[in-house]
């Protein structure tokens, strides 16, 4: 397969372009992805849950999508989103049609057409550093292919048939290799000579189709190079290492002094004999990789006497691991008596090199992500949960994503005076955009209840602060618009609705006294000694749904034993098919039979019922506080 011609208008290796008139809009799937090592995966989860989709709507034309199909199109996908990324650095539209002709089709655009995209035919790998055996791969797959320009975009697209095409011998070869085991592919038999020549001609496609499987959705970046040493070794080469390096290092962050504490980090050794493989580490040590200026592999001084008497000469390479132009490390390969590495292997390599890399540049978004979501939610929920005298608390606090900020929170404080408040929250949404609302409100809910204000106007003030916010956001948004040139629209952020049970207590001789009100929040039960159970307030509308709306709080009295169940929807509509927790008062049933118990055992009890209600883990954050009379 020749290099693709530059050209505007779209060249195909079989007769006839894909369609793009007539088709059900049903069966076209659209997303755009940002220019991210998360782009492939994400693609790929995108176009399967689509293929999904379909088949289960049976849909004109499903009736012939198989699972060999849906995997083809997987490593097809991931092709052309790898290739974006690397290449363009721009954001990826991603198209997936199911077209009547009893075929699928991807297409591919980015926004950075000044170069096409070229093969790997007629020219040793390293001259073709950016491009390599992807779209060999999606060529083999495909029935059709090509490229297409527009102004400001390049596409890419494949045609794959829906019940398949005579198979030539690499397609044959590559179901068949596809079905290998992962056992195989990490352990493999070494290959020489002739056998390497022969493998890399059959087997290379399908070895990197295996790798990308392999190396996407890995979280953690030692992980990824414990996986490329794996692949690598003995396959392709007698050891392998993987140095990683801080972005923020940069190419003049590699001081003289490596051993100091600066230049790159050692994470991963893997020779085809273990008792090699700290020897080995400790002479890699002492001559980490420097940076090089081109993206071509560089040869690596040759580790000498730490891989034995029948290892003192061979070749070694070191690749730089790049991902949307940031440099992750250095890949560095060694095969013992070889003058150099043949082209085949080195091509191969490098194609697997830009894997590894987008698996850690994946690896490592996710780490900072998560370290952003854990730092956040430790702000936003208090450090200690007050401790109130003549009342006994229990709280528990599950969210459903552990890596981001959950839409609950929750609040038990003094308020001076002798009075306590509590509060129970859910925020519409999750993330970024729920941590937003909780910085407004928990803060300011502290601050009313300590000026003094009483549970209905800190809710009536809540509620106005929420719509102000919104507005002002809603305003910015318009203004940055129109500055940028952009039509007019909907803009802004959109309502920010919270639900809330909010209270205060207040200690006195024989019980507490206890105010609450509840805006659009499941309603608390009052537990007595005796199993009743009553609802303890009235409901009320959401806080930053409609203005000037006016809140009412209720009064009562929390005698000892009776004890106060104040829950967010994350129990109420737990669902077990379609069922939910509360249908028939199950909340209500639930707490009747913990009458006699302390607070932290209705706790547990109320979690463990909710948990084993449903088949599954719960899809939606969960929290409930118990406050029980002394």
């Amino acid at each position: 397969m020749g290099a693709i011609p530059t050209q505007r208008e779209t060249t195909s290796r079989a007769p006839g372009a894909p369609a793009h008139h007539g088709a059900d809009p049903r069966t076209t799937m659209r997303a755009t992805l940002s220019g991210s090592p998360l782009a492939p995966g994400s693609a790929r989860g995108l176009v399967r849950a689509a293929l999904r989709e379909w088949t289960e709507l049976a849909l004109p034309g499903t009736e012939h999508l198989t699972d060999r199909l849906t995997e083809d199109a997987m490593v097809v996908v991931s092709e052309l989103v790898t290739n974006a990324v690397v290449h363009a650095g721009t954001d990826v539209e991603l198209i997936c049609r199911l077209e009547d002709t009893r075929s699928v089709v991807v297409e591919v655009a980015d926004h950075h057409p000044s170069r096409a995209p070229r093969d790997n035919s007629g020219e040793p790998a390293y001259e073709t550093p950016e491009f390599g055996r992807g779209l060999r791969l999606v060529s083999t797959l495909a029935e059709a292919w090509g490229v297409t320009y527009r102004t400001g975009t390049k596409t890419v697209w494949a045609r794959l048939p829906a019940e398949g095409r005579p198979a030539d011998e690499e397609l044959e070869t590559y179901g068949a290799e596809r079905g290998l085991r992962v056992a195989e592919i990490l352990a493999p038999e070494p290959q020489r000579a002739e056998r390497d020549r022969d493998w890399l001609g059959r087997g290379a496609l399908s070895f990197l189709a295996e790798a990308s499987d392999l190396l996407a959705g890995q979280l953690d970046e030692d992980l990824v190079a414990a996986l490329a040493g794996q692949l690598i070794v003995p396959r392709l080469a007698d050891w392998c290492a993987v140095w990683l390096e801080d972005e923020a290092m940069g190419r003049g962050g590699w001081g003289e002094d490596v051993g100091a504490g600066a230049g790159p980090r050692l994470a991963r050794v893997w020779h085809g004999s273990e008792n090699r493989i700290e020897e080995l580490r400790g002479a890699l040590e002492k001559h980490p990789p420097r940076p090089q200026d081109s993206l071509r592999p560089a040869s690596y001084p040759w580790p000498g006497d730490a891989l034995g008497p029948h290892g003192t000469h061979g070749a070694a390479l070191a690749y730089r691991l790049i991902a949307g132009g940031r440099p992750l490390g250095t890949l560095v390969i060694g095969r013992s008596g070889l003058p150099c590495f043949p082209d085949e292997v080195t091509g191969l390599v490098e194609d697997l090199s830009r894997r590894v890399a987008l698996a850690i540049g994946a690896a490592r978004q996710y780490a900072r992500q998560a370290t952003i979501s854990r730092v956040l939610q430790r702000g936003l929920l208090p450090g200690a949960v007050a401790e109130i005298p003549g009342v006994h608390s229990a709280l528990v606090y599950e969210p459903c994503d552990k890596g981001g900020p959950s839409g609950d929170f929750y609040d038990l404080f003094p308020a001076g005076d002798g009075r306590w408040c509590f509060a129970l929250g859910d925020v519409q949404g999750k993330g970024p955009e729920a941590a937003v609302v909780i910085g407004l409100a928990r803060p300011w809910l502290r601050l009313l209840a300590r000026e003094g204000y009483g549970v209905a106007d800190v809710l009536d003030r809540l509620n106005q602060l929420l719509l102000d916010d919104a507005t002002e956001a809603a305003d910015a948004a318009a203004h940055a618009l129109v500055a940028a040139g952009g039509m007019p629209g909907p803009v802004g952020d959109g309502p920010r609705f919270l639900s809330l049970l909010y209270g205060e207590l207040v200690p006195f001789d024989g019980g507490v006294r206890c105010t609450l009100a509840s805006a659009g929040h499941p309603l608390p039960l009052l537990l007595g000694p005796d199993g009743s159970v009553a609802t303890a307030a009235r409901p009320q509308t959401l806080l930053g749904v409609i203005e000037d709306v006016t809140y009412t709080s209720e009064t009562f009295e929390l005698r000892p034993g009776d004890s106060l169940l104040c829950v967010t929807d994350g129990v109420t509509e737990r669902r077990s098919g379609p069922v939910q927790f509360d249908d028939g008062d199950g909340l209500a049933t639930a707490l009747a039979d913990c009458a006699g118990l302390n607070a932290e055992l209705i706790a547990e009890r109320i979690k463990r019922l909710v948990h084993e209600f449903g088949g599954r883990p719960p899809e939606d954050d969960m929290a409930l506080l118990v406050l029980q009379a002394e």
